[in-house]
C-alpha cells in the first residue's frame, strides 16, 4: 500500500536521509513532486467507481456518498448521481459538481455548492485509492476505470435498490408464460427513495398517469444476493396484509426489469415512468418529463442476504 500524504513523506525523508532540517529548496522540490503525482493519481482513470459499500467512518459529506462514480478531469469534478443513463450523461463523466486542485499533499475539492472538504490520499493498488475527510472522520474506496472498460452491469446489480428508485413508478409491459395468481392484477409498482424497504403496488387499468395512481397495497421488500449469480437477484415483496410474492429480478435495460414469478412460473416485464433526477452540480440539465431532486437520497451500505437459485 503506497501513502501519498505529504506528511508521511517528509517524515520518512527526514529519517531515511537527513539528520537536519531540510532547506527550503528541498522542501519545494518534495512539495511539487508529491503534489504533482497526486494530481496523476486522481486523473489517470476516467471514472472512480465509488464502492460505498466499504466506507468507513463516523461522518458523512453528502455529495460523495450520493455519488456513483467519480472524475478528476483538469481540475473540474464530475459525478454519476444516477443509474439511469450512466456512461452517457456528460459522455460518462456525469455532471460537473465542483473543482479540485492538490495543495500540500491534499485534495482539495469545492464542491459548487458545499464548498471546500480537504482528503487524504491513499493508493492502495494501480486503480484503487482511499479518500479520508479527518473532519468528518470518513473514509471512501474508489477503484478507478476507463470508460470504455468500466462494468456497467456490476454497477447496476450492485445497487440496484438504487435503480428501483430512479423512477416514480414501474409500470407492467408484457406477461408471458404462467399460472394465474393475484399478482396478473397489479400493474404498477413504485420504491420509494425515502428508504429501502417500502413498496407500494397498484391495480389501476395501464396508461393511468402518475399523479392519478390509487395504491392498492404496501409491504416491505427486500432484495437477495444469488450464489453463483452476479446479474441475478431474487425479490421478495411482504404485503402488509400478510402475502408474500418472490421473483427473480433482473435487469433488461436501464428503463425495463423482468420478473420471474417463482411460484407460478409467470414473466413480468415493467418499464420505468418518471425518471427522478438527482443532481447537485452546476447547469445541470433535465428533460422537461424528468422530476428533479437535489436532496432526500444519499447511498447507504448495503449488507445483502444471499440465497440459492430454485430454478434453472
Amino acid at each position: 500500500m503506497k501513502s501519498i500524504k505529504l506528511l508521511l513523506l517528509m517524515v520518512l525523508t527526514g529519517i531515511l536521509f537527513h539528520s537536519c532540517t531540510l532547506s527550503d529548496g528541498e522542501q519545494f522540490e518534495n512539495d511539487f513532486q508529491n503534489n504533482q503525482y497526486l494530481r496523476e493519481i486522481v486523473s489517470q482513470y476516467d471514472v472512480w467507481y465509488l464502492d460505498y459499500h466499504r466506507t468507513i467512518g463516523s461522518g458523512d459529506i453528502a455529495y460523495v456518498s450520493r455519488a456513483f462514480t467519480m472524475s478528476f478531469v483538469n481540475g473540474v469534478l464530475y459525478a454519476n448521481n444516477n443509474i439511469v443513463d450512466i456512461g452517457r450523461t456528460g459522455n460518462g463523466f456525469g455532471i460537473e459538481i465542483g473543482t479540485y486542485d492538490v495543495f500540500n499533499g491534499l485534495l482539495e475539492i469545492n464542491h459548487h455548492l458545499d464548498g471546500v472538504y480537504n482528503f487524504e490520499v491513499t493508493q492502495l493498488s494501480p486503480n484503487e485509492i482511499s479518500i479520508y475527510n479527518p473532519v468528518e472522520n470518513i473514509n471512501y474506496y474508489l477503484i478507478g476505470y476507463q470508460i470504455s472498460q468500466f462494468d456497467y452491469d456490476k454497477l447496476f446489480y450492485e445497487n440496484i435498490e438504487y435503480f428501483l428508485q430512479e423512477y416514480v413508478d414501474w409500470e407492467k409491459i408484457e406477461k408471458v408464460g404462467g399460472i394465474p395468481t393475484a399478482f396478473d392484477n397489479e400493474n404498477y409498482m413504485a420504491f420509494t427513495p425515502e428508504d429501502m424497504t417500502s413498496f407500494y403496488s397498484s391495480q389501476d387499468t395501464f396508461n393511468t398517469q402518475i399523479n392519478d395512481i390509487h395504491w392498492d397495497f404496501v409491504g416491505g421488500y427486500e432484495v437477495y444476493d444469488v450464489h453463483g449469480y452476479e446479474d441475478l437477484k431474487i425479490l421478495t415483496l411482504y404485503y402488509d396484509h400478510g402475502e408474500v410474492e418472490e421473483f427473480e429480478l433482473s435487469v433488461r435495460n436501464d428503463r425495463e426489469i423482468q420478473l420471474y414469478h417463482l411460484n407460478s412460473k409467470t414473466n413480468y416485464w415493467f418499464s420505468g415512468r418518471g425518471f427522478i433526477y438527482y443532481s447537485k452540480g452546476k447547469n445541470s440539465k433535465k428533460n422537461g418529463k424528468d422530476l428533479e431532486k437535489n436532496k432526500g437520497r444519499k447511498r447507504t451500505k448495503v449488507s445483502r442476504r444471499k440465497k440459492h437459485r430454485k430454478t434453472f
